[in-house]
């Protein structure tokens, strides 16, 4: 393929796609490449991708789907960073004494 008519046309789907970064859809390609793996990437990236046949544009619903989970495993993963902070104190046994004697009541 000549080098100017695929960057020609390569220049021609960029500017068809409005969106800064969209969702794509691999394809099936001979080399191994898997269909149905999704990926957000730029708009350059989409229109390689799909003008070299590697991948197609995901609709509406695939693209919100894909989203959701994204957002699901970012929260999830925050949860698990969270739950694994844990807090130590260390105190010394003087301020070990005080903090038990303050919890006994004084004896008349």
């Amino acid at each position: 393929m000549d080098l100017r008519m695929f960057y020609q046309k390569l220049h021609k789907l960029e500017l068809e796609i409005t969106d800064a970064h969209v969702v794509v859809v691999s394809e099936e390609t001979p080399d191994g490449g898997k269909a149905g793996q999704k990926a957000e990437v730029s708009r350059f990236n989409a229109a390689k991708l799909i003008l070299e046949g590697r991948s197609r544009l995901a609709n509406a619903e695939e693209a919100a789907e894909y989203r959701k989970r994204i957002e699901q495993a970012l929260q999830d993963a925050e949860q698990r960073a969270m739950s694994e902070r844990v807090q130590l104190n260390v105190i010394s046994d003087a301020d070990l004494r005080a903090l038990k004697s303050a919890g006994r009541p004084e004896k008349r």
